[in-house]
């Protein structure tokens, strides 16, 4: 009675949730089919709340018990066919082959499966709920979705018809479904597979990270040291190809224990969900008090941003330039779910590594995925062997797909080889790597190959004062201009910025790094200034977080201006030899440079002021690769005063007026003619 009971809860649920209907059309397709099956597969999508709602025992069935509980709707489908005449080939119940599409789980603690506690059930066969970052995923194969077997006796009954039907259930091997070991419950005869009638389907593996994993890929660990490890993903027929890498997904599936040469736990996927990112509620009540009194300048926020970021590791007042790129370049950085095209490569020349490397350490760390290169791995993506010897490659992610959205800090690029360093230029230029598989891998004769769009920011650093290379280094004959012979020169050219960090020159004293140093020494998780207690670290992530998100547009102003520096810049920067200098990529590195500074200002519009600071940090890149030209600008141009107080805020507000109007004054004098842009301009 009770079963009876649950079959009529799964007739009313599938008329009620116009699941009838969609197995009425399926049913339609494979009726219309000229083909003979011996499976006949059905997805139902399943709402497990409504189903609790309508029946607390079947409802507990599809949580708990979800192979019974197909086999309830397995009934009531078979009778709906014979009922209706909905297909006319089909002879036994055991033909028809129900999957459960769940669309989610009851957001309760007992059904999410944590990697990081021990020990895990996967004897249940129950579902349970993951979310994870894709950090691998093999190429699809093909899999026993369903086979038919027949008694070997002739004499035998069950040696003709549909008696002898086995589909895949989840956990089940391949030789769980396809083996010649079978016997007839008849006659006890060995079974043989009529191998016309086998149904093969789809598979691909992937190897997926539960999200707190990536703190061990950041330049340290928040808290204690733990122990972390991938978990593996079987997705078949309608969900192959579904997940893409170093993307975060919600995984409704049932764990089992799979034996190869070491046996490991996985899980075979139900349904999969992008995973929508949180959007931040606003920022701090002191970064939104500093943003009201700052209201009247359109400079000021971001210069007070940028003196007093980071005071962790540099005292507040130093690197001004390099902590505003870097802010600028953060808040680029997206957590929506698109192609992502702003991006702020930076490469930044210095003689102080060590300092450079901790403030490039801590910045990764502010955004969810801000990942340090570990050296002994992979940049970009590259090709293993499946332990699970299914045939199929396994294409591990590298570190540039795992930080998808975020900035990927590779270090110093001076100690990755010439190979590696094409490699890198090739991804800076395309945005984009190609995998090349080769076809012997694949048992096949022809090869395959696979892109993969590269959607993070880089940053690196050279040194250039370590006694080779300064030895190397040759003077320039042009001002301004910077020695880059130690790194090649259209890798140079496909950094978005070059920043030069010059600790000698009075604009990087050495005192306050050398107070700052010796005062951590003593007191190593103090807090040093009135800044770092006003402004903290959650305070800084809540505002990138925040202004990462703000959907800008420019204003016609800001476009005329940002159109009439770079065609300006183009024209005294070409020569008959070489022609221009500039790049076709520059014209988006201006645009995301302008983007940048008024995400970090809060704004949703682009304004003139925030090209004027674009067009001043590329012009600074430019001169430092090509020397100075008719635009000139100074090296510490951005901050050309120590910002102590209110008064010096207001002088670099003067100074970068008169900026603005040397930049517009360059535009009227080698832009004539470009007030009228076409589209593809």
């Amino acid at each position: 009675m009770s079963n009876l009971k649950m079959k009529e809860a799964a007739l009313i649920y599938l008329d009620r949730s116009r699941g009838l209907q969609k197995f009425i059309d399926d049913c339609k397709y494979y009726n219309d089919s000229k083909q003979s099956y011996a499976v006949y597969r059905f997805n139902i999508l399943v709402n497990p709340s409504d189903v609790v709602e309508l029946d607390a025992e079947l409802g507990n069935h599809i949580l708990h018990h979800p192979l019974k509980a197909a086999q309830v709707f397995q009934s009531v489908c078979f009778i709906a066919i014979k009922t209706l005449s909905l297909i006319g080939q089909l002879q036994t119940e055991t033909q028809i082959n129900i999957v459960l599409k769940l669309t989610h789980l009851p957001p309760l603690p007992s059904y999410d499966l944590d990697l990081c506690e021990f020990p895990l059930d996967y004897t249940s066969q129950r579902f349970y709920m993951m979310q994870g970052i894709v950090i691998a995923m093999t190429t699809v194969t093909k899999y026993s979705q369903g086979a038919r077997f027949l008694c070997s006796d002739e004499a035998c009954p069950l040696s003709k018809g549909f008696r002898y039907i086995r589909v895949h259930v989840p956990g089940a091997t391949e030789s769980s479904t396809v083996r010649n070991d079978f016997l007839c419950n008849h006659c006890s005869s060995s079974l043989q597979e009529d191998r016309k009638f086998r149904v093969l389907g789809d598979k691909q593996i992937v190897e997926i990270i539960t999200t707190k994993v990536l703190h061990a890929f950041q330049g340290y660990i928040k808290n204690q040291p733990f122990r972390f490890q991938s978990l593996t993903i079987f997705l078949r027929d309608e969900l192959v190809n579904k997940m893409k890498m170093g993307n975060e997904y919600k995984i409704v599936g049932i764990p089992v224990c799979v034996k190869t040469s070491q046996t490991s736990v996985c899980i075979e996927a139900n349904s999969i969900t992008l995973c929508d990112p949180k959007v931040p509620s606003g920022i701090s009540d002191n970064f939104r008090c500093l943003l009201s009194l700052t209201s009247s300048s359109c400079w000021k926020f971001t210069a007070i941003l940028a003196n007093i970021f980071a005071s962790q590791i540099v005292p507040p007042g130093t690197y001004n330039l390099l902590k505003l790129c870097l802010l600028m370049s953060l808040v680029q950085s997206s957590d929506r779910n698109k192609e992502l095209e702003d991006y702020l490569d930076i490469l930044i020349i210095t003689s102080d590594t060590l300092l450079v490397d901790r403030l490039l350490n801590f910045s990764i760390n502010l955004v969810p995925r801000g990942i340090r290169h570990p050296v002994s791995t992979e940049i970009f993506p590259t090709l293993s062997k499946n332990k699970y010897g299914t045939g199929a490659v396994s294409i591990q992610a590298g570190s540039a797909l795992l930080a998808k959205g975020g900035i990927c800090f590779i270090g110093d690029i001076a100690s990755y080889k010439k190979d590696k360093l094409e490699q890198l230029q090739s991804v800076l230029e395309n945005r984009s790597i190609t995998v090349y598989i080769p076809g012997k891998r694949l048992g096949d004769d022809s090869d395959q190959q696979k892109a993969f769009p590269i959607q993070c920011s880089f940053w690196s650093f050279v040194d250039v004062d370590s006694s080779s290379r300064r030895n190397a280094q040759k003077p320039s004959a042009l001002i301004g201009q910077l020695d880059c012979s130690l790194i090649p020169a259209h890798l140079v050219e496909a950094f978005g910025l070059l920043i030069h960090c010059d600790e000698s020159s009075p604009h990087h004293p050495l005192l306050p790094s050398v107070q700052h140093a010796l005062k951590k020494a003593m007191d190593p998780e103090g807090l040093l200034y009135s800044a770092s207690k006003q402004f903290t670290t959650e305070d800084f992530e809540k505002l990138l977080a925040f202004a990462k998100n703000l959907n800008v547009e420019f204003s016609s102003e800001a476009e005329r201006m940002i159109h009439g520096y770079y065609l300006s810049s183009r024209r005294i920067r070409t020569d008959s030899i070489y022609g221009s200098k500039l790049s076709a990529s520059a014209l988006k590195y201006l645009v995301s440079l302008s983007e940048a500074h008024a995400r970090l200002s809060l704004r949703n519009k682009v304004l003139k002021e925030d090209v004027l600071i674009a067009a001043l940090l590329f012009e600074t890149s430019l001169t430092l690769k090509y020397g100075a030209t008719v635009f000139c600008v100074a090296p510490n141009a951005l901050f050309p005063f120590e910002l102590y107080n209110e008064e010096y805020l207001e002088q670099r507000d003067l100074y970068l007026t008169q900026c603005q109007q040397q930049l517009q004054q360059f535009i009227a004098t080698w832009g004539l003619g470009t007030a009228i842009f076409s589209s593809d301009e």
